[in-house]
């Protein structure tokens, strides 16, 4: 008996040791032909291997098992890996050369001469590069419902399939049920791979060549330059263009195609460098198995990209795709009771939050529900996977959110006066430099002097000063500048972590530097009490902040504070001056905070955020809860100092509601790339959309 299960231990870890190699990439192909090319890479670099599969999805299965370890993936299938069944992240995209930025064109390709637009595609035959494919479906399908060109009423009535199926006379989507009429056109099996003759972007033309369909869907470098005279675009206003007017005649602009594996920093790396160390043979190139192409790699492809770490399936593709990928699959729903759900950050929003949400119940008024996340970043990624609908940050962060695709969509005001005013200006409150009277600390010699932020890229804590000091020295190392600050979310190690305290009570201190408020120096009372408990020689903080945390106005650490025992250091001027001359001694006009939304919920959330001031407004009287009060805490998910929440006008992107001043700001900041944050870098490192 102890010998029989020694042998099925020994059978165990072998197996577990062939499914899970530490020293080989196991790369998952879907055709004999990607198969041949595979095993010719492999002779070349033996890190890889070959695993090879029916289609996409059995290889995403595969990856996710730990049977296989990589493959590039479209857009489409980039949205499916990613889903909570798999889990899987994209770690390198392709990259098409310096004109395209790491993104591509899905165009409607036709026959010149054939004589009809976009608008007449109804009874038409089509050609795709493959069902769900981006250039080949998602987006051409996309676009024919946004237009009105298509109509198709919901699962409900039949699937995007059958609607597709009744639009076009007969078609080619490799991938589609082989009895039905998307796989009628087709040569071969209609499988979803190197199989079929039409599947992907040479596939799809090669079906139009043939004469097998009157529009082929596919990228914009699909037709070879001898054949471009012969063929034309369709463009969206009905129109007609030619093959290399792509820019201006598209369909929409997607990612590139992207390595994608399991969530697994280690494997990510070999996979790099394994890439990056193959030499003396043609990765993208696919000439040695004509006539199939883009095997393994897009042959267009001229190198290759390592993403940012943490990159996920939303945040490469971006909102606009996900929102057109959600549509297909019916995701999106009218919602009818209007719930919402708010993101707060830390353990006391979260408890505000779920107080909010249990008042919201008991008055019987739309629901609130709360989710939770360490900071505002992650937060942000929350709500645009869905995962939350709303919620309210600073200036700093309403740029970050807005280059992910989010929106503004009411903004907090500060003048009781203007809350009855519907179109009133939104507020603004202006950033100061604050420090202890007499201390002698001036703008002219903070140099090598300790800070307090009230977080790291946030608004008056760290993008008005650090712009101010960079347009002086054009320095961006802030470490040379300061000699230690808190700045709550800086880098780990960072000088700029060295003077934040945590919460005062974990003994391994992991709230120390958290950007929220955990850290009893986060936000703008935080950044204050730096000041006045000595850890930095000066505060970045609004305005209002020592008027507020001063004179009996404030408890707990703030109760014997004095206002008059500190004043502002002007940028400007030399010497200090008082706090009360905010309007002649600061960095900078900042904008109002406001909450962000994703576009299609921007509607919803205004009219759910309306409805609680309504009830739980600053001059609601008898109210047991209050949106805008955080006693004994400060600032939680919204500013004390609100009056009220106004509707930013529909439309509104978030360059015009920070206006050009800020983002003139923001824009020479961004010269220092040490000053960016992980999720904006994620959210630019293509500008596809």
């Amino acid at each position: 008996m102890r010998l029989l299960l020694s042998l099925l231990l020994l059978s165990y870890l072998a197996a577990a040791s062939l499914s899970a190699p530490t020293n080989q990439v196991r790369w998952c192909v879907k055709s004999d032909k990607e198969y041949r090319k595979c095993l010719d890479l492999v002779t070349k670099a033996p890190v890889f291997s070959c695993v090879k599969k029916d289609n996409s999805l059995a290889c995403i299965e595969a990856i996710k098992e730990g049977e296989a370890d990589a493959i590039t993936l479209d857009g489409g299938d980039i949205y499916i890996a990613g889903l909570e069944n798999y889990k899987l992240h994209p770690i390198i995209a392709e990259h098409y050369g310096d004109s395209s930025e790491g993104c591509y064109y899905a165009v409607a390709v036709v026959k010149k001469g054939s004589g009809f637009g976009i608008r007449d595609l109804r009874h038409k035959r089509s050609c795709h590069t493959g069902l769900k494919k981006s250039a080949g479906w998602n987006m051409p399908i996309g676009t024919l419902l946004q237009l009105g060109i298509m109509q198709w009423e919901g699962i409900d009535d039949s699937t995007i399939e059958d609607a597709v199926g009744k639009f076009f006379s007969s078609s080619c989507a490799p991938g589609a049920q082989r009895n039905s009429s998307l796989c009628r056109n087709c040569k071969g099996d209609c499988s979803r791979s190197h199989d079929e003759p039409y599947y992907d972007y040479g596939g799809a033309f090669q079906c139009l060549v043939d004469d097998a369909g009157d529009v082929a869907f596919v990228k914009h470098l699909t037709v070879p330059v001898e054949e471009k005279a012969k063929y034309e675009l369709l463009c969206k206003d009905n129109s007609r263009a030619a093959i290399d007017d792509y820019e201006k005649c598209n369909l929409a602009r997607v990612p590139a195609h992207a390595v994608v594996t399991r969530q697994d920093k280690d494997l990510a790396n070999l996979i790099w460098d394994s890439l990056m160390g193959v030499q003396g043979f043609e990765l993208f190139s696919s000439k040695a198995y004509a006539p199939d192409k883009n095997l393994m790699f897009k042959d267009s492809t001229k190198k290759l990209v390592l993403l940012p770490n943490n990159t996920d399936s939303v945040v490469y593709l971006g909102l606009q795709y996900m929102d057109i990928v959600r549509s297909l699959n019916k995701e999106i729903t009218p919602s009818k009771s209007k719930a919402m759900t708010w993101c707060a950050v830390g353990h006391e929003e979260t408890k505000k939050c779920d107080t909010w949400s249990l008042n919201s119940l008991a008055k019987k008024k739309d629901k609130i529900a709360c989710e939770s996340a360490p900071s505002v970043e992650e937060c942000l990624k929350m709500i645009m996977r869905k995962e939350a609908d709303a919620m309210a940050v600073d200036g700093g962060q309403v740029y970050v959110a807005g280059l992910c695709g989010l929106v503004p969509a009411m903004v907090e005001q500060y003048d009781k006066e203007k809350c009855s005013i519907p179109d009133a200006d939104a507020s603004s409150y202006y950033a100061v430099a604050v420090v202890k009277k007499g201390s002698g600390v001036t703008w002219a010699n903070l140099r090598q002097k300790k800070s307090c932020h009230t977080g790291y890229g946030r608004n008056a804590g760290w993008n008005m000063p650090m712009g101010k000091i960079h347009n002086e020295t054009r320095d961006c190392d802030f470490t040379k500048f300061f000699s230690s600050g808190c700045a709550p979310g800086a880098p780990a190690g960072s000088p700029f972590c060295s003077q934040c305290v945590g919460d005062g009570k974990d003994v391994d201190n992991t709230a120390k530097c958290k950007p929220s408020t955990e850290e009893l120096y986060y936000g703008y009372a935080g950044a204050f009490r730096c000041l006045v408990e000595g850890a930095g020689d000066v505060a970045f903080i609004k305005h209002t902040i020592v008027e507020e945390n001063s004179d009996g106005k404030a408890e707990g650490w703030a109760k014997d504070i004095k206002s008059s025992d500190y004043e502002l250091i002007c940028p400007e001027q030399s010497g200090s001056v008082p706090i009360t001359e905010f309007e002649s001694c600061h960095m900078g006009i900042t904008p109002a905070h406001a909450v962000v939304t994703r576009p299609e919920t921007r509607d919803d959330v205004v009219s759910v955020l309306l409805n609680q001031q309504s009830v739980f407004g600053r001059d609601v009287s008898n109210s047991i809860f209050t949106m805008f009060e955080s006693k004994p805490y400060k600032n939680l998910l919204f500013k004390d100092s609100t009056k009220c929440l106004q509707e930013v006008p529909k439309g509104t992107d978030f360059k015009s509601f920070l206006k050009t001043n800020y983002m003139a700001t923001m824009t020479s900041l961004r010269e220092c790339g040490n000053t960016v944050t992980d999720l904006e870098k994620l959210c630019t490192f293509h500008t596809c959309q």
